[in-house]
């Protein structure tokens, strides 16, 4: 479906629905970086580790490829990261196909940023990408208390009171897309991303 085409399907009743990570802004290989980083400052040693563009960097990785950090280390290595971020932010992309939908239903429905992402590093990525103004809610990552994620969709509809059939979801990660489908929303991802 094109861009031109989501006006049959959009509403003024519609809710849109905006993944952060690899859905609206490419972000992998900041991630990368800011992780090769740490590593290196926590570790005190070179980081001879390759950016791999098919698979993001996250903490299985990092315990994969360095499976002597103990448990302090992987913690301090996860800390540093979150804060040099930031450093690396020219290195995200936006998704201009996304974005152009998401700058054009802006002015006329509630857009609203359902993300796994923290709060500080979603929020300087939106910020740098000057698209904060454009939502009227956020969600970050969020954990029950016995450390079990939360479907984010879910806590997304529930918070705000409406049906998933309002929604349209924009989201890359098939774990994520399965679980847009059990908070019940139909319409996901028009674009094909």
């Amino acid at each position: 479906m094109k861009l031109k085409d989501l006006d049959a399907i959009v509403s003024d009743d519609t809710v849109l629905f905006f993944d952060l990570d690899g859905t609206l802004v490419d972000t992998d290989y900041a991630n990368f970086l800011s992780y090769k980083k740490a590593v290196e400052f926590v570790t005190k040693s070179d980081c001879n580790i390759d950016y791999n563009s098919d698979k993001r960097f996250n903490r299985t990785v990092l315990k994969t490829l360095f499976p002597n950090l103990t448990e302090t280390e992987l913690s301090a290595i996860i800390n540093e990261k979150e804060k040099y971020y930031s450093d690396f932010l020219q290195e995200t992309k936006l998704n201009a196909e996304i974005a152009k939908f998401l700058f054009q239903y802006s002015i006329t429905n509630k857009i609203i940023l359902v993300t796994n992402c923290r709060r500080d590093r979603a929020l300087a990525t939106l910020a740098y990408h000057k698209l904060t103004d454009k939502f009227n809610y956020f969600f970050f990552r969020q954990f029950r208390e016995n450390n079990e994620k939360i479907n984010k969709f879910q806590n997304a509809i529930l918070s705000l009171g409406i049906s998933p059939k309002w929604v349209i979801a924009f989201e890359n990660e098939e774990e994520e897309i399965a679980d847009a489908k059990k908070a019940g929303i139909q319409n996901i991802n028009p674009l094909n991303l």
